[in-house]
């Protein structure tokens, strides 16, 4: 019999955060996240996300045994001001058992039936920022730190519950050796000089921190149109500065302004943290923290993490002058290969950005959603 336990405390948060470390030890893919960092978003009093969704964590217990787990998620601003009546679930996992799977989802679509709500849909976080879907393929890929993994079987219980694909989403890499990058030098002189624009480069994360809240307006505003969209408040802005911009290597973020200063395009890639990460297996200390450092200085691979395009701007190549900046730096620290974190299927816009970079698609995910039936 599988019971199922919500939780709350601190102590049980970490049991529900190191539950994946037992169910993917000597997993050569998964990727850790790193525990206190974890347990810390999920703290209803410090993370702003709380201020407009609500969320229960649970466990699935078989006799003594931690054998699942699985975030119920109701966002606030879909639900009552976009009219998206779901019940998100998401940070799923479970072993290769039905009946567990199965109490997960049936709790999930408990808790969306006393809250009157139409559909579950996951796996899904609290906003637009957070991971996103179950791998279907590319299950022998390494993850990245911003994507979630799992094993082959989750899609196939989803399946055999009722679950159905929801949105679907590719993740893609390219080799920098397939880009034309005189190309790209000469097209961006050219969208430099017609809409008399510049890059900003940063040294260090002191130089960032001032374009930050500007930063994340323009994301809101260049992702308004998507129908899955769920703009960061203002609080939001605040948290995800302090607890992400330190982190990313200021190198890696470039900044496109106008005549005037004002931003209207930026984009965000990362070092690729994912062997750093398992080698830190959950712990900054005493050594894991040596091993981010060096990745952020020397990792060959770059993961590409997010792009806003003021919509005055869009199609008309001002990613030129993005990846021109991007082609510089990695070309100084011998980056060979861009990682593409999931993107929409129904992006079309930026998958166009891509076209010219011969990406390959080495991953497909999806969520999973089902209607839930009135009792």
């Amino acid at each position: 019999m599988i019971q199922i336990k919500e939780i709350s405390t601190k102590k049980e948060l970490e049991e529900f955060v190191k539950f994946p470390f037992k169910l993917y030890k000597g997993n050569p893919y998964w990727v850790p996240p790193i525990i206190n960092q974890e347990v810390a978003g999920f703290d209803k009093e410090t993370n702003p996300v709380f201020e407009h969704a609500d969320a229960r964590f649970f466990l699935a217990i078989k006799g003594k045994e931690i054998v699942g787990r699985v975030a119920a998620i109701i966002n606030n601003i879909e639900v009552k001001h976009q009219n998206v009546s779901r019940m998100r679930f998401g940070w799923i996992d479970f072993i290769d058992d039905l009946e567990v799977s199965k109490a997960l989802i049936d709790k999930v679509e408990e808790i969306g039936r006393k809250a009157g709500l139409d559909f579950i849909e996951g796996p899904l976080g609290f906003s637009n920022l957070d991971k996103v879907g179950v791998l279907t393929e590319g299950f022998e890929i390494m993850s990245t730190m911003v994507t979630w993994y799992n094993y082959p079987y989750y899609a196939q219980h989803f399946k055999k519950l009722g679950l159905v694909p929801g949105q679907k989403f590719i993740e893609t890499n390219f080799k920098l050796e397939d880009v034309d990058i005189a190309k790209y030098q000469k097209y961006a002189s050219l969208i430099k000089r017609r809409y008399k624009l510049k890059a900003i480069n940063f040294k260090s994360s002191r130089e960032v921190l001032p374009y930050v809240e500007e930063m994340f307006h323009l994301f809101n505003t260049s992702y308004a149109k998507l129908s899955s969209f769920v703009p960061v408040s203002d609080k939001q802005i605040a948290y995800l500065k302090k607890k992400f911009i330190s982190f990313v290597n200021p190198e890696y973020i470039k900044f496109i302004v106008d005549e005037k200063g004002k931003l209207v395009t930026f984009s965000i890639t990362m070092p690729s943290f994912a062997r750093a990460l398992q080698k830190a297996n959950g712990k900054l200390f005493p050594t894991g923290f040596l091993h981010l450092l060096y990745a952020k200085k020397y990792a060959k691979a770059s993961v590409f993490f997010l792009i806003g395009i003021a919509p005055e701007y869009q199609k008309k190549g001002v990613t030129a002058i993005v990846f021109d900046e991007f082609f510089k730096t990695y070309s100084s620290k011998g980056v060979t290969k861009m990682i593409i974190t999931p993107e929409l299927e129904e992006n079309k816009d930026i998958q166009l950005i891509w076209k010219n970079f011969k990406p390959q698609v080495h991953k497909r995910r999806c969520t999973m959603r089902m209607d839930i039936t009135k009792k």
